[in-house]
């Protein structure tokens, strides 16, 4: 059945305190999806955030980012007061996070609200059933607060060598913070469940997305060293990347640890399986990142400035893809097969079933013909007019080559009087993709100003957009519902 979704993080969402939750704002969000004729609702790692507050740089692949934790639930729920909340400074600027004020602030009363709350059977079941990542978590974030400024590598040797007498002493010293750290997963559960469950009252689901690697420090590497490319010593041998290419020279160091696929394959893939299901709980689809990176990946020795110096080493290819549809055959799976593209990962995502991505702005390059322009779509894909990771489609059209815009107006058949945006959003729905996914900041019409990362940069303009309050109008839902019809997505 053909459908459409739009792709909005929860953090980009309105609201009064610094950064979108799962509060309000969500539910009024799934009800314009709702008058939009949309089925999809596509969102970001839900993972604590780490280095570069980036949702693909999480301490946890298994947690919640309590950062998206409704303050007014708990008002509600009789945790906190209202004056508690209102004597803090949330934001600078109304359409843009402040990471700095939310990692200040955020702690002060969320420790408020874990002092008021009492535990129940529900707790008590939830801390049980997560007891295969939960404790090693919330002692690890807890650690980071006892051993400030530095990833774990830099704690003291028994705890970072995970030594059982030590482990168990710092899980006494610490009880308290830790408790805290198991009510912060909690209420994120509780809250996460509850908006889902109304999008699923609404009929739409959810598309959550699994990076393929997690960052060195995190709860994920420090408690299953062994699943990974590590030395004696605990650190890195290789670290992830991509190759040089036309548009980075030097090629991308991301420097996470890479994972030891023999041991993975020893263990029948067990860690993924958890990892997979965990996110299974989540979303009702999962898109996992990086996709080409199970049939080969590159690495880069650790100590490397750039990533040229790295190598294609063998994943785990239709092996480790033919456990998660045997294991997991209820979850469906976005391949998000961009980048660079051998043959054998073309026959890897054709093997596997798993629909690919096609990013519409990727088209138009006018010295050559593209994979991505829409007489090449499969209806196995997934169309795309853009991702996070992508100037928005105005921003595309104010600073492309001219020549790649004109070629996009005469294939698109692009005209001024519908604007040029909605061209491309009415060419994606179009598509024979069963599913298209077009950006919100595409709907509203944004430029550079509303893009959401730029890979490789750190900098504050990442993963900060947020919409103003407002924006989601009953005549913008009409006209997205009008040409979601018009194409045959309702």
């Amino acid at each position: 059945m053909r459908a459409s979704g739009i792709l909005m993080h929860l953090t980009s969402l309105p609201g009064p305190y610094g950064v979108g939750t799962m509060g309000k704002a969500a539910y009024e969000f799934v009800d314009f999806l709702e008058a939009a004729g949309q089925k999809y609702w596509q969102i970001l790692p839900l993972c604590p955030t780490g280095y570069g507050d980036s949702p693909y740089q999480s301490f946890s692949t298994f947690a919640g980012n309590p950062y998206l934790i409704d303050l007014d639930t708990l008002v509600d729920q009789g945790l906190l007061r209202k004056d508690e909340i209102e004597a803090y400074c949330w934001q600078e600027r109304e359409n843009k996070v402040c990471y700095r004020l939310l990692y200040e602030n955020r702690g002060k009363v969320l420790h408020k609200a874990f002092e008021r709350f009492r535990p129940d059977e529900k707790y008590e079941a939830y801390v049980a059933q997560q007891q295969d990542w939960l404790p090693d978590y919330a002692l690890f974030m807890t650690l980071k607060e006892v051993y400030p400024g530095g990833d774990w590598l830099s704690w003291p040797e028994d705890l970072r060598l995970r030594r059982e007498d030590a482990l168990t002493q710092a899980a006494k010293t610490y009880d308290a913070e830790i408790r805290y750290q198991y009510f912060l997963q909690y209420t994120f559960r509780c809250q996460w469940e509850a908006l889902r469950a109304y999008a699923k009252g609404k009929e739409i689901s959810i598309i959550g997305d699994v990076p393929i690697y997690v960052p060195l420090d995190s709860a994920d590497v420090w408690a299953n060293y062994d699943l990974f490319q590590l030395g004696e010593d605990r650190r890195p041998k290789l670290v992830a990347g991509c190759p040089p290419d036309g548009f980075t020279a030097d090629g991308q160091l991301w420097g996470n640890p890479l994972y030891d696929w023999e041991t993975m394959k020893a263990t029948g893939y067990a860690w993924w399986l958890r990892r997979l299901g965990a996110a299974a709980t989540l979303f009702d689809v999962v898109r996992l990142d990086h996709f080409r990176g199970f049939e080969s990946y590159w690495a880069v020795p650790a100590g490397e400035t750039t990533a040229k110096n790295g190598s294609w080493q063998p994943g785990p290819g239709m092996d480790f893809i033919g456990v998660l549809k045997k294991k997991l055959p209820e979850l469906d799976f976005i391949a998000e097969d961009l980048g660079f593209l051998t043959p054998e990962v073309k026959q890897m995502q054709k093997d596997s079933g798993y629909p690919g991505m096609k990013v519409l702005e990727f088209a138009f390059d006018s010295r050559e013909p593209s994979d991505y322009l829409p007489y090449r779509y499969t209806t196995n894909s997934i169309c795309y007019l853009g991702t996070h990771d992508n100037m928005t489609m105005q921003q595309w059209f104010d600073e492309a080559k001219p020549e790649d815009v004109a070629y996009a107006k005469e294939y698109m058949g692009l005209n001024q009087e519908e604007g040029y945006v909605w061209g491309m959003l009415r060419g994606g729905m179009g598509a024979v993709s069963k599913l298209f996914v077009g950006q919100m900041q595409d709907y509203l019409g944004l430029g550079a100003e509303g893009r959401m990362n730029f890979p490789g940069l750190l900098s504050d303009a990442n993963w900060t957009w947020r919409a103003k309050d407002g924006v989601f109008t009953a005549e913008l839902a009409k006209r997205i519902y009008a040409l979601t019809k018009l194409y045959g997505r309702i």
